[in-house]
């Protein structure tokens, strides 16, 4: 699945020139370049978490890692100033060149992986769910990445709803797009999905 999403992403910013690239994301403040280094940073990421074997137990899978990122949390807006600045510092093409060799190299490395347990982010994971978290991250961002480019194909999203289901306890009733949006917050909530939710509406957005 790693590899699907990372190629859709290629694929998708292969077609895209300077000005595409410039059009606005779903990321509050971001455009479609900033968003693609913002994946560029978590494929480079992995090609370090594959080379970090670790000892002990996993205190996190695929599914409760995200309980830590709520919109608005520490570091998010020295993070999203980071990201534009260095994103507008890169030459025409310079940034798709570079994102395609890393998301390559990062597939190649999940698949060559030895270790059953590996170290990122101060957490200890089963390897299989620390893909599963790569997955997570590409398949929510490539639809930040497409909300302004006509056309662009909807994945299988899955992944996203299984994220989703364990954070929640629960599901819901919502096509896995609707689910996708509103679950990380990209969409808000509306009166009918607060009152056919219930309870449940507090624990939204479940990730950001």
């Amino acid at each position: 699945m790693l590899d699907s999403v990372y190629t859709l992403v290629s694929d998708t910013i292969s077609t895209l020139g300077p000005a595409e690239l410039q059009r606005n994301s779903r990321c509050a403040g971001w455009t479609v370049g900033d968003v693609l280094y913002h994946l560029l940073l978590d494929a480079r990421r992995a090609l370090v978490t594959f080379a970090s074997p670790a000892d002990g137990e996993p205190d996190v899978d695929e599914v409760t890692y995200w309980q830590a990122f709520q919109p608005g949390g520490d570091g998010y807006a020295r993070h999203a100033r980071h990201v534009r600045i260095v994103a507008s510092a890169y030459s025409d093409g310079a940034l798709g060149r570079e994102w395609r060799d890393t998301a390559g190299a990062a597939v190649r490395a999940a698949r060559a992986c030895p270790f059953d347990l590996v170290t990122t982010q101060g957490h200890v994971l089963r390897t299989q769910h620390f893909v599963a978290t790569l997955e997570f991250e590409a398949l929510v961002h490539y639809l930040d990445m497409t909300v302004d480019l006509p056309g662009s194909p909807v994945p299988d999203l899955a992944p996203v709803r299984h994220v989703l289901d364990g954070l929640l306890g629960s599901t819901v009733p919502w096509d896995d797009l609707t689910y996708a949006l509103k679950g990380t917050g990209r969409v808000p909530l509306t009166d009918d999905d607060r009152e056919e939710l219930g309870e449940l509406a507090a624990r939204f957005p479940l990730t950001g």
